[in-house]
């Protein structure tokens, strides 16, 4: 029983690694598209080989775990959370890499605007990415539920976003395509919050046993 507490500690620990190197990739495609840099934009393609390449390897410990010692109660809530977080990283891994490459993209077109609301909304989701993470180091089920709010903040800024390069679209036609870029930049930012929420999701589930999928804001009361 000793052994099977030890790769718990590990496979915690494990995904706590993968999380600070998503949390990383997030923050440089970013700054590839507001800096408009190559180099880092090649960062963030090398970081997620390595991301990909950490899914596989929890995937396999966890699933490994499962079958050779049956767990139960909060160990299995455990096992079953860690599966379903490793692979909502690895899905934020591969959003970030959808955002390098508009990043890319968009090099080579004049700027639409001054990048100030993408940014704002990507470090609304990097908070929410961080905060669901120390609510699993922690196991904070409060902290885990503010993160489940914040997610109605990021819609309502792809929403914003979206209504005013709408605007530069129809005023110069010229602006389309890297209009449709940006558009995509906040989608995906706001799917990778999405993830972030399934996190805090996985993590209340984990502490209190309760499942609050699809209710949220049911759940803060």
């Amino acid at each position: 029983m000793r052994h099977f507490s030890l790769e718990l500690d590990d496979l915690h620990q494990r995904l706590l690694q993968m999380g600070g190197l998503v949390e990383s990739v997030i923050r440089k495609a970013v700054r590839a598209l507001v800096d408009r840099d190559k180099n880092v934009a090649d960062q963030v393609f090398q970081d997620e080989e390595r991301i990909n390449q950490m899914e596989i390897e929890i995937d396999d410990a966890g699933t490994r775990l499962l079958a050779l010692h049956q767990p139960v109660a909060r160990d299995l809530r455990f096992l079953t959370a860690a599966l379903k977080i490793n692979t909502d990283l690895e899905r934020m891994g591969d959003l970030a890499v959808n955002i390098t490459e508009r990043a890319l993209s968009l090099i080579s077109m004049p700027p639409v605007k001054p990048l100030i609301d993408i940014p704002k909304m990507a470090g609304l989701v990097e908070q929410m990415l961080l905060r669901s993470l120390g609510a699993f180091v922690d196991g904070n089920a409060e902290m885990a539920r503010t993160v489940l709010l914040s997610d109605d903040e990021v819609d309502r800024l792809r929403d914003a976003i979206y209504r005013e390069l709408v605007t530069f679209m129809q005023q110069d036609p010229a602006t389309v395509q890297a209009a449709v870029d940006l558009m995509f930049v906040a989608r995906d930012l706001e799917r990778i919050a999405d993830h972030a929420t399934n996190i805090a999701e996985d993590v209340v589930y984990l502490v209190q046993g309760v499942d609050v999928r699809h209710r949220a804001v049911e759940a803060m009361k």
